[in-house]
Formats: C-alpha cells, structure tokens, sequence
C-alpha cells in the first residue's frame, strides 16, 4: 500500500510483531509531519537562544549578579505574562477560525521578534522583545490542539505524547546546537555576537515554519460565528468533570513551573560548577538538552502506555519520579551527574504534560478543544511565569541548589492535589 496516496497511520505495537492500520482523515499524516516538525523546530529556537540569554546578557553591560538572574528570569517570564492574558481570546478565535490560522499567526510573528531580539543593545530591549513575541505565540499549543480534534481517542495518548516528543526533540538539539554555535561565533567574532548567531537562524528556521504550515497544513474546519457559539458557562457544564478539568489546568501549572524554574540559571548553575573551566556554554547546553533526550525515548512507550492503563494513573508516576530526583540534583556539584540525573527527569516528563493533555483531550467536546487548550496554555504561560521568576529570584537571593529543593516540593504538592480532587471521580479514560 502506497503511504503518498493514502490517508493511513501505520503503527508498530509494543512487541514490534503486528502492524496496525487505521482510516483517518484526508491529509491527516501530511499535517501531522509538518505540525510535528513545526513543533520541533520551535522548541529548538527556544531552547537554541534561552538557555544561554543570562551568558547574553552578562555581556550585554556591567550587571551585577542579582540583575543578571532578575533580568533573565524577566526575560522568559514576559513571554508567559502575555500568553497567561491573550491565550483565552486566542483560543475563541481558534474554535470560530481554525487553529491553523493560529498556527500561522504564531509561527509568523515569532520569525520576526527572534530575529529582532538578535540585534539587542541591552538587557530592556530583551525583555521588550519578549513580551511583543507573547501576545502573538502560542503554535505547540495551537498544533497539539489541531491534531488533537483530528485524532480518534483511542490513540491520543499516542498522538499527544509525540507532538510533545517534537518540542522535547527540538530541545534536545537546541541547547547543543546552541552552546556549539555561541562557542564557534563567540571564539570569532568575541563578545555577545556569539550569543546573537542563534536568534538570527532561529528567526530564519520559524519563517519556513510559517511557510510549511500555511501551504502543507489542511485543517476538517467550518467556521462558526461569534453569535453561534456557546458560551464557556455552557461548555463547562457539559464537561464531564469540571473538577477533573480544574485539576489538570493546575497540574498544567505547577508541572511547568517545575520546568522553568530550572531553565533560567541552568548555564549559571554549571558555570558555578566550573569556576575555571571551559566551554561552559557547551557543557550547558548539554546539560539543558538531556530532559530532552529522556523525554524523546521515552515518549512513544509512556504514549502506549497511557492508551492501555489511562493517562491519570501515568501521571501520578510520572509526579513522584520527578519529586525523587530534584533532591540529588540539589546535592550534586558535578555537572555531568546533574545532566545524568535531568536525562531521568525527562523520562518522567514525558508522563506529566502530556498525560494532562490527554485527559483534557478525552475529557472536552470537539468543538471546544481551542477554549479549552487555550485556557490549559493560560494555566502554563502562568505557571512558567511563577516558574522562572522563582528560581531567579531564589538562586539571586539564596543559592542554585535551594531551587532544585522548592521545585521537588512543587511536584509532591501537584501529586498531592490529585490524590485529593482526582481520586476517584468519575471521567472518561479512554
């Protein structure tokens, strides 16, 4: 059977003996590899430029440490800001419009401000860059929703799991490909130059996203009008449980907000680490990749698995590991242990975010996925803002290690909340 002309999703099983087939939607695998690699390419741009923006803006001025770690921490937290306050109007949007538009929207603008940002005089315009790129991001969120109401529930475990691994691959390559451009530009042209490399080809690679997603991307979308419409009171009496929706937009919070206190002082922490050392942007970048690397072999496994056993039950896995493995990080001073010990922290990952999706995903109507999704992606634009300022602020006032001590306790908390409000209580699994 010809794959090029045929709308089927071929799928090996666990023991890689069978091979499943399954009718979906016209153009369904077409859309499905250009949202992915859309998906990981921005994750890559992201973390190709993020993890070292503190290095960036040391160099940018005569800072001194508290203003670096503030300034960095606002640096990722404005993005957030704006996602936590337009993400809502977005996702109505989304549900009268399409997402791909949103896709479109996102992807488009962020090819601008990321090559923009590579031209800074200082550390405001950073922060100012940033911000303008918030109120207009947002395409992971947007795709993972499209291809969610194009998906059957009996795979989006599966489906939800890979467009996270595409952001988790893009992550894994970023900071590597990241750490070794700001080295090889850094070396030759001295300076911050090394650091502005990476914004100026992240801006190149999102524009061809643009491109792809415009012209490869077919959404099965009618739009609605605003008056036809339900309105969200209505949607969310619908649901099956609120309660469980509630709980899984504050594990979205708290899960992101775990993740983000970290990425801000990663490269500041392995400096500390390597007081005389060199290519500390390279081990950095390292150390920043290796979650991805966790989350990208484990993905499609943990995604069977949640298709098998439920995603709820995958998720409260996935919060304990978490919360064992932030206290050696805490301990550690070797920052080749401490990228063993993220690559772990990964495989974890890869059972939180999109176990969350995947019951938001089972959980919402089809003609509400852009509502929902978008106030999930309030919930952790809001979470990476509390995320990154926390670990900021801790590590300027107190030291690197406490971060890593709050942030376990963060997951223990979210593990906590869903042993209370989750047990138990009626909603669909699969």
């Amino acid at each position: 059977m010809d794959v090029k002309n045929h709308s089927y999703f071929f799928e090996r099983d666990d023991n890689l003996t069978a091979i499943k087939s399954r009718n979906l939607p016209a153009g369904w695998h077409k859309a499905f590899y250009t949202l992915w690699l859309g998906c990981f390419i921005t994750g890559m741009g992201f973390s190709m430029t993020m993890p070292f923006i503190s290095l960036f803006i040391s160099d940018l001025g005569n800072y001194s440490k508290l203003q670096i770690n503030l300034y960095s921490g606002l640096a990722f937290a404005m993005t957030f800001i704006d996602q936590a306050i337009v993400s809502p109007y977005w996702g109505s949007l989304a549900d009268r419009k399409g997402r791909k538009l949103m896709c479109m929207r996102a992807s488009g603008v962020m090819a601008i401000t990321i090559t923009l940002t590579g031209f800074a005089p200082n550390a405001i315009y950073i922060v100012i860059m940033r911000f303008i790129q918030g109120a207009f991001s947002g395409y992971i969120n947007n795709a993972t929703a499209l291809m969610a109401s194009e998906t059957p529930h009996e795979r989006s475990g599966w489906v939800m799991s890979q467009m996270m691994t595409a952001g988790t691959a893009g992550n894994l390559v970023g900071p590597l490909l990241g750490g070794t451009l700001s080295s090889f530009f850094g070396n030759i042209f001295g300076g911050a130059w090394g650091y502005r490399i990476p914004f100026f080809i992240t801006g190149v690679l999102m524009f061809i996203v643009f491109l792809g997603t415009t012209f490869l991307v077919h959404e099965d979308f009618t739009p609605i009008s605003r008056e036809k419409m339900k309105p969200m009171s209505e949607i969310m009496k619908s649901l099956p449980s609120i309660k469980l929706i509630i709980v899984m937009f504050i594990t979205t919070l708290l899960v992101q907000s775990s993740t983000m206190s970290i990425d801000p002082i990663v490269s500041l922490y392995v400096k500390s680490m390597m007081p005389h050392g060199s290519d500390v942007a390279f081990v950095a970048g390292i150390v920043a990749a290796t979650p991805g690397l966790g989350t990208l072999l484990a993905a499609s496994k943990i995604g069977h698995k949640m298709d098998e056993i439920g995603p709820l039950r995958v998720l409260r896995v996935g919060l304990v590991i978490g919360f064992i493995l932030f206290a050696p990080m805490a301990l550690t001073n070797n920052p080749w242990m401490l990228a063993f010990l993220r690559f772990l922290l990964g495989i974890a990952s890869a059972g939180m975010l999109p176990a969350a999706q995947t019951v938001l995903t089972l959980n919402t109507p089809k003609e509400s996925f852009g509502r929902i999704f978008s106030y999930n992606q309030s919930f952790q634009a809001i979470g990476a803002v509390l995320g990154s300022l926390m670990g900021s602020a801790i590590s300027g006032f107190s030291n690197y290690a406490t971060v890593f001590w709050v942030t376990g306790f963060t997951l223990l908390l979210n593990f906590i909340l869903i042993l209370i409000f989750a047990w138990g209580i009626s909603y669909r699994d699969k």
